[in-house]
C-alpha cells in the first residue's frame, strides 16, 4: 500500500449524500452493500443480532465454500462522473470477516443504464487498483496511478475471496459532461458540477466543503461554521467555479443559523485559471490578488434564504465570501453560465479525461471511421480545440480510402432524416448525437420545396450509380439550392478526383462536429 495521498480537496464521488448509489451486487447476505456509502462512522453493536446473523454496519457477504475460491462484488453508480485519486476501503469493526485483498474498477456508461445493464460482460471497465491485500479493522486508502486516472461513472469494487467492508470512499474529481451546462442557467459553484471550496480562514465547527453540497442542509451541522472571532477581522472561504463562467445570481443561505449568522456578506470574484488549488491551500486568498467586488458588504438575516441578483454580471474562475465578523453559513449558490473559455476548458478536460472507450464513442458521432477515432483517442491529451482539430484532420488524411467509405456510409443522404436509434438512448449518448447533428446540418433542407426535395432524391440516386458511395457535402452554412448545384456540378468529377472532393467535405464536417462538441456553439 502506499502512504496516503492529501485528500483534502477531493471530493467522495460515492457518498449516499452526494448521489452515490449501489446499482448492482452479487451477495449481501449478512449486510446490504449500501450501508458502505452513508457518511457517519461505522459503529458496532456488541450482541445484536438479526435473523441473518450479527448486526453489521457496513456490506458483508457469506462465507465462500467454492474451490478455488471466487470473490465477491458491488457496482457503485457516481453521484456525478469523476476522476478517482484513491479510495479508502474501511474495513473498522471486521476484525475476523474482512477480505483479504480487493480490486478496483471502473466505467464510463452513458445515461441511466439498468442494474441489468451496468452487469452486463459487454462493459469495458478499466483498471484502476490491482488486487490488493487490505488489512482487517481498519481504513486501508488505496491510491490510484497517475496512468489509470480516467473519467468514469460507475466503479465496481472486488473483494477476494468474501467478507465486509464497513465503508467506502471514491476520493476524486468531478468532471462534469460540459454539455450540461449549454442553453441553461447552473450553480457554477456547485460540488456535483466541479466547484470545490478550496480554502477558508477557520472551521472550527462545520467543514468548508459543506458550502456548496448537494441538497439544502437539514441542520446546522452540515453547514460552514467558524469560531467565535475575539478579534480584528472576518472569516472567508474561496470556491474555485466549475469552471470560468459568468455569475448573474447569488444565493447566500444561513437557515438554521439562528443564534450564529454572519452579521454580514460579502462576495468577490477574481479570474485566475492558474491559480492551483495547493497554492489557495496553503496561502489563503492572497494567492490571488486580482479580487473584484461581486457584491458589496450587505447586511444578511439569521436563518434566511437570501437571494441576490447581481446588476453587473462579472466573469470569474474564483469567488470568496467573507462572513462579517463570523459564523455560520448553510449554503452559497453561483448561479451563471461558462464564458467561451470557460465552455472550452471545461470541455476539453472532459475528453481528455474520458477512457478510450468512451473518448472513442464522442468521436465516431464526429466521424464513422473507426480507424480514426482509435487514432485520434492515442494522441490526448490535446488541452485545447487549436491543438484537437489539425490532430484530427492530419489522422483524417492519413486513412487509407476504405476508412473513408466507411466514415461516408454513418451519414444519412442530403435531405433524409436518420432513422431512430437501435437501442434506448440511456445506453450511450452518442446515439443521440448522430441523430441531433445532420438535423442541426440540414436545416436548410427543412424549408425546401417539393421541387428541390425531389431533385435531391433523384440526384442521390444518380450519385450512388456514378461513385458508389453517397452524396457527401458540408451542409451546415448552406442553402439547399446551393446544396443541389454542387451535386449537379461534381457529377462530372473522375471517380478518384470526387473520392478526394468527398473526403475533404467529410473533414469539414468533422472539424464542425468536434467544434460545437467542444464550445457547444
Amino acid at each position: 500500500m502506499t502512504d496516503a495521498p492529501d485528500l483534502t480537496n477531493l471530493v467522495d464521488l460515492a457518498a449516499a449524500r452526494f448521489g452515490g448509489s449501489v446499482v448492482a451486487v452479487n451477495d449481501e447476505f449478512f449486510a446490504l452493500a449500501e450501508r458502505m456509502l452513508l457518511p457517519e462512522a461505522p459503529v458496532t453493536r456488541p450482541g445484536v443480532f438479526t435473523e441473518r446473523g450479527q448486526w453489521t454496519d457496513g456490506w458483508e457477504t457469506r462465507r465462500r465454500r467454492d474451490v478455488p475460491p471466487g470473490s465477491d462484488w458491488a457496482i457503485i453508480r457516481l453521484g456525478s462522473p469523476g476522476i478517482v485519486h484513491a479510495v479508502t476501503v474501511d474495513t473498522t469493526h471486521f476484525t475476523g470477516n474482512a477480505p483479504e485483498a480487493v480490486e478496483l474498477h471502473g466505467a464510463t456508461l452513458a445515461g441511466y443504464p439498468s442494474a441489468e445493464e451496468v452487469a452486463e460482460d459487454s462493459v469495458t471497465w478499466v483498471p484502476l487498483v490491482g488486487r490488493t491485500p487490505v488489512a482487517a479493522d481498519a481504513a486501508n486508502v488505496l491510491v490510484v496511478p497517475e496512468e489509470a486516472r480516467f473519467r468514469i461513472s460507475h466503479l465496481r469494487l472486488t473483494i477476494h475471496p468474501d467478507g465486509g467492508v464497513a465503508r467506502l470512499r471514491v476520493h476524486g474529481v468531478v468532471v462534469p459532461d460540459p454539455r450540461l451546462l449549454d442553453r441553461v442557467t447552473s450553480d457554477l459553484a456547485a460540488a456535483y458540477l466541479g466547484g470545490v471550496v478550496v480554502a477558508a480562514s477557520d472551521m472550527h465547527y462545520g467543514d468548508r466543503h459543506n458550502l456548496n453540497a448537494s441538497g439544502d442542509a437539514r441542520v446546522m451541522g452540515e453547514g460552514w461554521e467558524t469560531r467565535r472571532r475575539r478579534g480584528e477581522g472576518h472569516d472567508w472561504a474561496v470556491i474555485r467555479l466549475a469552471t470560468e463562467g459568468t455569475v448573474v445570481r447569488a444565493e447566500v443561505d444561513t437557515r438554521h443559523f439562528r443564534g450564529n449568522a454572519p452579521r454580514a456578506v460579502a462576495l468577490w470574484a477574481a479570474n485566475a485559471p492558474e491559480t492551483g488549488d495547493d497554492a489557495l491551500a496553503a496561502d489563503g486568498f492572497a494567492a490571488i490578488t486580482g479580487w473584484r467586488p461581486l457584491l458589496p458588504r450587505t447586511r444578511v438575516q439569521p436563518n434566511t434564504r437570501h437571494l441576490f441578483d447581481l446588476e453587473v454580471p462579472v466573469e470569474a474562475t474564483h469567488v470568496r465570501v467573507d462572513a462579517v465578523p463570523d459564523g455560520g453559513l448553510a449554503r452559497l449558490r453561483l448561479l451563471g453560465a461558462p464564458t467561451a473559455a470557460g465552455r472550452e476548458a471545461l470541455a476539453m478536460r472532459w475528453f481528455d479525461s474520458l477512457a478510450p472507450a468512451a473518448a472513442r464513442e464522442e468521436l465516431l458521432a464526429c466521424c464513422g471511421s473507426e480507424d480514426w477515432a482509435d487514432a485520434v483517442t492515442a494522441r490526448r491529451p490535446f488541452g485545447r480545440l487549436a491543438a484537437l482539430l489539425p490532430a484530427a484532420e492530419q489522422e483524417w488524411w492519413n486513412l487509407p480510402e476504405s476508412a473513408w467509405l466507411e466514415a461516408f456510409t454513418a451519414h444519412p443522404r442530403i435531405g433524409e432524416r436518420p432513422g431512430p436509434a437501435p437501442t434506448p438512448p440511456t445506453s450511450s449518448r452518442a446515439t443521440v448525437v448522430t441523430i441531433d447533428a445532420p438535423r442541426r446540418e440540414q436545416a436548410a433542407l427543412e424549408q425546401a420545396s417539393e421541387e428541390i426535395r425531389a431533385a435531391f432524391t433523384e440526384g442521390n440516386a444518380s450519385y450512388e450509380d456514378r461513385f458508389g458511395f453517397i452524396f457527401l457535402v458540408r451542409a451546415a452554412g448552406r442553402g439547399a439550392e446551393e446544396m443541389l448545384a454542387l451535386l449537379r456540378e461534381r457529377m462530372a468529377n473522375d471517380p478518384a478526383a470526387e473520392l478526394r472532393v468527398a473526403a475533404g467535405q467529410q473533414a469539414e464536417i468533422t472539424a464542425l462536429r468536434l467544434s460545437h462538441l467542444i464550445t457547444g456553439g
